[in-house]
């Protein structure tokens, strides 16, 4: 999950925005452990699920949703090879299957992935789902008008670079077979044992050739999941489901499709979003939001309400905010001057400012603290609870700066509280105790984006943070730190400018890994070798508390999202 303004749609997609109050810190309500209801009532079917957001589903077309795991409303309508497990906590983070039978078999070198789909598959209109309609909706989404979803399938199909859809190539992708019509094989450039993660992404979803509408199929996409999309308006503001009568749970073990009708409705202000579910009035009273946090102040007042407390669920998304260095900028090309702002670090001051210790987890490690993602406990610039000026002093003394030195912390002004002034003001503070004169630089959220992702004008210190597009250490790391994704001549992400071959040949030998245990446990030995190099700063991680209303049964929050699952949620 990258920067704003190059690829904002990833938070948005996958939930994790988060909306905090400005100010003091928070200390939360006693936790929902969302282990079942929201009340007393077993879950049951029928009536309407009210979804109060504020950033509008855009684009509901599989081609151009940018999902993990399949996302959150979208995944009522489109149903992919595999999905994420619909389970609390860290089971939530599993691939299982969804169309098809297993998660994929893999050829012995993970070059070639072979699926096959489950028997009675239909459509919104009782017409069979086939292997055809996977490969037609996945080679649709390489279409220029159809743009906005995942890159990776044009880098790791054979022959997809230079693919521009069936629009104009009529041929296909050859990478892609369909030996018959529960069949489908993917030929890959190189060994990726992680495909059954990739297969729960949109694009992923079977679309009838004979349905395709082009760039108005968002209005109506044909439906191979548990809901039809009945009404859409303002691209994805107002959005209403109801139930497709040929979809048949014998099929899906995911969604329970509990309500009758899901009426997401959008552009609303986070605020307000929090009010509504508070009072739980009317329609409200079955509502929940997919998008907006209690901020400190709204958590103050939950805490002291018993039966507002009872209905926050608290989710944990792999993300981590953290301070960049580019190394080619002085004084950060002198290892000892990173590792001196490491120890200098007060994580206490940054939790404070990015909302307290109810919404912010300190990091030490740029992995998230999940195991899915290989997380592996490391501290190599110990600052303790308030930052070890004493050994930041040290250490820029030993690179020639005993009487300090003076430098420039870059930050977007988004009130967003990870790359915000609220956070570079700690580290001001925190760094001023050990001899660091910091200046900061606030620029407008484009601007921002735009400096940070150019390297011909990445500044030398800076915010950042990053979310992976599955629970996984593979996307969390190479995208950071494999040499190869530095890009000259566009948005870049490999901020630390790391070419390692050392590192780049491991990441190699990770993705041919189809054991996702063995995987992970690479992962977070890798994270800690990269760590060590101190071309990062991990601050924290972001912890999500959302409300719901009281006639909401059935929480289920995965660590895959980090949110309530809607197509878990049963209404009173």
């Amino acid at each position: 999950m990258r920067q704003p303004s190059v690829i904002a749609r990833r938070v948005a997609a996958a939930s994790v925005s988060l909306v905090v109050a400005a100010g003091a810190a928070a200390c939360g309500p006693k936790d929902n452990d969302a282990k079942g209801s929201g009340g007393d009532s077993a879950p049951h079917r029928g009536g309407t699920l009210t979804v109060l957001n504020s950033n509008p589903q855009q684009d509901f077309d599989p081609a151009r949703l940018y999902t993990s795991g399949g996302g959150n409303v979208p995944s009522l309508v489109f149903r992919t090879l595999t999905t994420r497990n619909r389970e609390n906590g860290a089971a939530g983070a599993k691939v299982v299957p969804d169309l098809a039978t297993d998660t994929g078999r893999p050829s012995k070198d993970a070059t070639v992935w072979t699926y096959t789909l489950k028997k009675g598959l239909t459509y919104e209109d009782g017409t069979p789902i086939t292997s055809a309609d996977v490969k037609y909706g996945i080679e649709r989404s390489f279409a220029p008008e159809l743009s906005g979803g995942a890159p990776y399938l044009r880098d790791w199909l054979v022959g997809a670079a230079d693919y521009q859809g069936p629009y104009k190539d009529k041929k296909g992708l050859p990478a892609i077979e369909t030996p018959d019509e529960r069949t489908i094989v993917f030929h890959l450039n190189k060994p990726e044992g992680e495909f059954p993660y990739l297969a729960t992404q949109t694009q992923f979803t079977p679309v009838p050739k004979a349905k395709d509408t082009g760039t108005k199929y968002e209005e109506h996409p044909v439906s191979s999941g548990p809901y039809k999309v009945v009404r859409n308006e303002n691209d994805g503001e107002h959005l209403v489901l109801k139930r497709n009568t040929h979809w048949s749970a014998a099929t899906d073990a995911e969604r329970k499709a509990y309500p009758d009708t899901i009426d997401v409705r959008s552009g609303l202000d986070s605020s307000v979003i929090n009010q509504r579910l508070s009072a739980s009035q009317g329609a409200d009273a079955a509502a929940v939001t997919t998008d907006t946090n209690l901020g400190p102040a709204e958590l103050a007042k939950v805490t002291g309400d018993q039966d507002l407390a009872s209905r926050v669920g608290t989710g944990h998304f792999g993300y981590t905010d953290y301070i960049a260095f580019n190394p080619k900028v002085k004084p950060f090309d002198d290892p000892r001057v990173r590792q001196a702002v490491a120890y200098a670090i007060d994580r206490s001051s940054v939790v404070n400012a990015a909302g307290g210790s109810a919404l912010a987890e300190p990091a030490t490690t740029f992995l998230p603290n999940q195991k899915s993602f290989g997380y592996t406990p490391y501290d190599l610039f110990p600052a303790g609870k308030a930052g070890n000026a004493a050994k930041a002093r040290e250490l820029l003394a030993r690179a020639g700066h005993k009487n300090g030195l003076t430098v420039t912390l870059t930050h977007s002004n988004s009130k967003d509280f990870e790359t915000s002034p609220e956070i570079a003001t700690a580290i001001q503070d925190a760094l001023k105790k050990a001899g660091i004169t910091v200046k900061l630089q606030g620029l407008e959220s484009n601007d921002y984006g735009d400096k940070i992702h150019n390297v011909r004008t990445e500044p030398g210190f800076f915010l950042a943070h990053w979310g992976a597009d599955w629970p996984s250490g593979g996307p969390f790391l190479a995208p950071i730190f494999d040499g190869r994704q530095i890009v000259k001549d566009g948005a870049n992400f490999n901020t630390g400018l790391l070419n390692d071959k050392s590192v780049n040949d491991e990441i190699d030998s990770i993705n041919k890994l189809t054991d996702l245990h063995a995987a992970a446990k690479r992962w977070g030995a890798l994270d800690e070798k990269i760590g060590a190099q101190a071309l990062v700063v991990p601050l924290f991680h972001p912890v999500y508390k959302r409300l719901y209303g009281k006639d909401v049964r059935n929480i289920v929050i995965s660590d895959w999202t980090g949110v309530l699952d809607i197509s878990q949620v049963a209404v009173k």
